[in-house]
């Protein structure tokens, strides 16, 4: 019995750890992404997008990467979430190396779900499976942390502290720095999204290349501001929120164009 008791004590605690490995933005974030993603969508996307997801927003919807990892039957899913780079990149470079990414990554499966989208008859299940994921993962590439080095597991080794509780560069990135602003996801999606048509335009020509490539900038400085040990706070978040904001919004304009060419 004792036995029985203690299996199901660790299992718990396995589930519980393995999505923090690799999650992004956090509940709120990716609510925020997809709140501002669904502003943007089309007419047509829309009706498209409600035929697969139901009565479920891209808002909600957003988080149930995260949520299934705790089935193992979805474990596969894992490597989607990222794409590691060992080192920084020109852009350049980075293009040159995506052209060869044969990985399970984020990129490579970004590509994979937009060309399984587009076809005509794919099942039911596998479009709202793909759907999920591709919400999901545009949103995660726009969190620095999420473009990252292998290395240190995308900043979850690199630890520092948040207001004096132990933490790591990835929480603080994924949902720390969000959760101190202490605003619904729905009331935060409506302070940070202000964007021209004009705006919305450059933003949407961008190729993932491009998303990466800031991303990974990003993360490179991130690992410089700071050292492991690190106290962060106030000053912390004064420095970094509006980056935060701005990678968020990316997220969500972006994504509104990608379902708006792939539904419209």
């Amino acid at each position: 019995m004792k036995t029985t008791f203690f299996k199901k004590i660790i299992l718990f605690v396995a589930v519980c750890y393995i999505p923090l490995q690799s999650m992004a933005w956090g509940t709120n974030g990716h609510r925020i992404c997809g709140q501002i993603a669904d502003s943007y969508l089309s007419p047509k996307a829309r009706k498209a997008i409600e035929a697969i997801l139901g009565n479920e927003s891209i808002a909600i919807t957003s988080n149930w990467a995260d949520f299934i990892k705790s089935d193992p039957t979805y474990k596969y899913l894992y490597n989607w979430h990222f794409v590691d780079f060992e080192k920084p990149y020109t852009y350049p470079d980075m293009m040159a190396f995506l052209k060869q990414d044969t990985a399970v990554d984020a990129y490579t499966k970004m590509n994979f779900l937009i060309a399984e989208l587009k076809k005509p008859g794919i099942t039911k299940t596998n479009k709202l499976l793909y759907l999920r994921m591709l919400i999901h993962i545009v949103e995660d590439v726009h969190q620095p942390m999420h473009t990252a080095h292998a290395d240190d597991k995308g900043g979850n080794d690199f630890k520092v502290q948040w207001f004096g509780k132990e933490s790591n560069l990835h929480s603080v990135w994924d949902s720390q720095l969000i959760d101190y602003q202490q605003l619904s996801y729905t009331e935060y999606a409506t302070m940070i999204n202000h964007t021209t048509a004009a705006e919305r335009a450059t933003l949407q020509k961008d190729p993932i290349s491009k998303w990466l490539f800031e991303s990974n900038q990003l993360a490179e400085k991130l690992y410089t501001d700071i050292k492991p040990g690190d106290n962060l706070g106030y000053k912390y978040n004064f420095d970094h929120i509006a980056t935060l904001n701005q990678q968020m919004l990316k997220a969500g304009v972006r994504l509104a164009g990608l379902l708006n060419e792939i539904f419209g």
